[in-house]
């Protein structure tokens, strides 16, 4: 079909109808081509219109002279309960020179699913009157997927939120910088943001959107929290949602979960970037030994078109926490991690730790030797660990020292400063594969965590350290060894350092790019008593280039012995009556721990 033009009169219209169509199934889509073409060949725009809705729902629209080429329309309509039909029309205010056309119209998976003769398993609902056979985790979404609204039928309302009428029991933060702004129809801004909702599929219907434009900066960030969840237990608790990312300046929308209030948690995922103009549905599993939140957090892009929309939230097989209204707030030491409330009943000194068990004493030089003294080893346990890989998004004691002289834990909103943080390959967009590891060194695969220095933050000279708690007393023996991924253009450098009270030296250091691979990194500690360890990583002149580490592990660390017992024919006793491995003597390293295995004597 294309317009033939006729005549010049003022506000002429074009109009093409369809027929008229009963209802359709939640996965419904329209797509078409298209032909737009001519100096003054204006606007054209494809109509939702629906009974008992006096205004109809814009679903498309071609503003200008798009080239002498067919072009591709894939509009999502999903379902519609309703009789509807579609109007295609054609506005000229005047002046019409150009050609207009349409071709080759297509629904797909428009029909409700069929009946089933049986539906049986777990996993499966039975719809009532529709007898469809459907998947367990589209029942109670705020989507009718039966066509008979049996699958939301006896749903908790507190457990859903389409916006229409609010938001629930969802709040917004108020420790971002801005709200997310409740809207019917279109956002404000052309070629960015939905045009309807989720819910209804019409310009009729709610739902929250972010709103890029100005007064918003780059890394703005608006957060949404839902209400307080139970622990999961055994069980599996599932949030559903449906967000809208159309834009050519769309940045990120991410998603954490916390069960602590001043922290933003661990990231459960998060999207990049631009993702057409449809609504798409998104699943997350989240389990939780603790009471918990989720927060939605989206994050303004470099321009206006970056608006970011959300709908249809929903959580399935999940408790609302009936306790406090509030989550804790963790209190930290100097090494970031909890101080307990209590300790049991003892008689230790200052000078003395307490186990916390058994209330027994040990000297403090023992916290933190590597080796437990403790029955429970709770004189380990706020201490760097001897192996990290981070696969539990576990950092073992690893902290940034420069974010404890922030107030609170508020820098966990700071975004914009060169600083390590936990990554994965499965969470590269496109190209930053070029500066940042693909895969972790402990599983090899895209799924595996690793640290990494984010050079997309900050300026050229930053420093990002990373440092251990401090460590009472080492082995002779002791090393550090770690995996490094030091990749790009402009990467900059790796130094280990050593920090005791008044003094930092430098153990180890590298600069510049070392391929796209995990390089084996060894460092001798030796003896060494009330020390830190701490990984500096240096920005260079780019975000071109990220330095990453995996796997450290402490090796032969805690201190020597005595075992009481006299030394063996093969062993060398020395002076302080330490049992060494005749091997050992001189060989440059006081094994000893006073020197004497070296000493110019033997």
């Amino acid at each position: 079909m294309f317009i033939l033009k006729n005549r010049n009169s003022i506000s002429q219209i074009a109009r093409l109808q369809s027929p008229k169509f009963r209802q359709t199934g939640s996965n419904c889509t329209l797509s078409f081509w298209y032909y737009n073409y001519g100096q003054s060949v204006g606007a054209a725009e494809l109509q939702l219109l629906v009974d008992g809705l006096n205004h109809p729902t814009v679903l498309w629209r071609t503003y200008y002279n798009e080239g002498n080429q067919w072009l591709k329309a894939v509009i999502q309509l999903g379902r519609l309960p309703h009789p509807f039909q579609f109007s295609l029309e054609k506005i000229s205010l005047g002046f019409y020179d150009g050609v207009s056309a349409i071709d080759d119209i297509r629904f797909e998976n428009c029909a409700l699913p069929p009946p089933a003769l049986s539906c049986e398993g777990p996993n499966y609902f039975w719809c009532r009157e529709t007898k469809a056979c459907i998947d367990k985790l589209l029942v109670c979404d705020l989507v009718d997927n039966c066509g008979d609204g049996s699958d939301e039928d006896n749903c908790n309302p507190d457990l859903q939120c389409n916006f229409e009428n609010g938001l629930c029991n969802w709040e917004q933060s108020v420790k971002d910088d801005f709200d997310w702004i409740r809207i019917q129809g279109p956002t404000p801004t052309v070629n960015t943001g939905p045009l309807k909702d989720h819910t209804t599929g019409t310009a009729r219907g709610h739902y929250l959107y972010m709103e890029s434009s100005e007064p918003r900066q780059f890394q703005d960030n608006a957060v949404l929290l839902s209400p307080l969840f139970n622990p999961s237990g055994n069980g599996t608790c599932v949030f559903r949602f449906h967000y809208h990312m159309f834009g050519k300046q769309v940045y990120t929308l991410s998603v954490f979960q916390r069960t602590v209030s001043n922290t933003m948690g661990w990231l459960l995922w998060y999207k990049f970037g631009n993702q057409e103009n449809r609504w798409i549905r998104q699943t997350l599993y989240i389990s939780s030994s603790k009471p918990f939140q989720i927060m939605v957090k989206g994050t303004v892009g470099d321009g206006f078109t970056g608006d970011i929309g959300l709908d249809d939230m929903s959580f399935l097989g999940c408790t609302l926490y009936n306790g406090k209204r509030n989550l804790p707030t963790i209190s930290t030491t100097t090494t970031g991690t909890s101080v307990p409330a209590t300790l049991p009943m003892n008689n230790c000194t200052e000078k003395e730790f307490v186990c916390r068990a058994s209330g027994h004493c040990i000297q403090m030089s023992q916290k933190c030797d590597f080796r437990p003294d403790c029955s429970d080893k709770s004189d380990e346990s706020a201490c760097v660990m001897e192996v990290c890989d981070f696969e539990d998004k576990n950092q073992c004691g690893w902290h940034q020292p420069a974010f404890e002289q922030m107030s609170g834990n508020y820098f966990i909103y700071i975004t914009d400063i060169f600083k390590w943080k936990l990554g994965r390959g499965a969470k590269l967009y496109p190209e930053q594969e070029q500066h940042r590891p693909l895969t972790d060194h402990t599983t090899c695969t895209e799924e595996g965590w690793y640290l990494f220095a984010d050079s997309s933050y900050g300026e050229y000279g930053h420093t990002a350290d990373l440092a251990t708690p401090v460590i009472s007393l080492t082995g002779p023996r002791c090393k550090i060894i770690f995996w490094n991924h030091m990749h790009g253009s402009t990467v900059g450098s790796l130094e280990v350092l050593c920090k005791t009270s008044n003094r930092t030296s430098k153990m180890w250091t590298q600069i510049g790019s070392q391929g796209p691979q995990w390089n084996r990194a060894e460092v001798f500690l030796g003896i060494r008593s009330n020390f830190q360890v701490i990984f500096r990583a240096k920005r260079g002149v780019s975000y071109m280039g990220d330095v990453a580490v995996d796997d450290i592990t402490f090796e032969d660390c805690s201190p020597l012995l005595i075992s009481g017992k006299p030394c063996t024919s093969e062993e060398f006793t020395c002076a302080n009556k330490y049992c060494i491995p005749k091997n050992n003597l001189c060989d440059f390293v006081n094994d000893c721990a006073d020197n004497s295995d070296e000493s110019p004597t033997i």
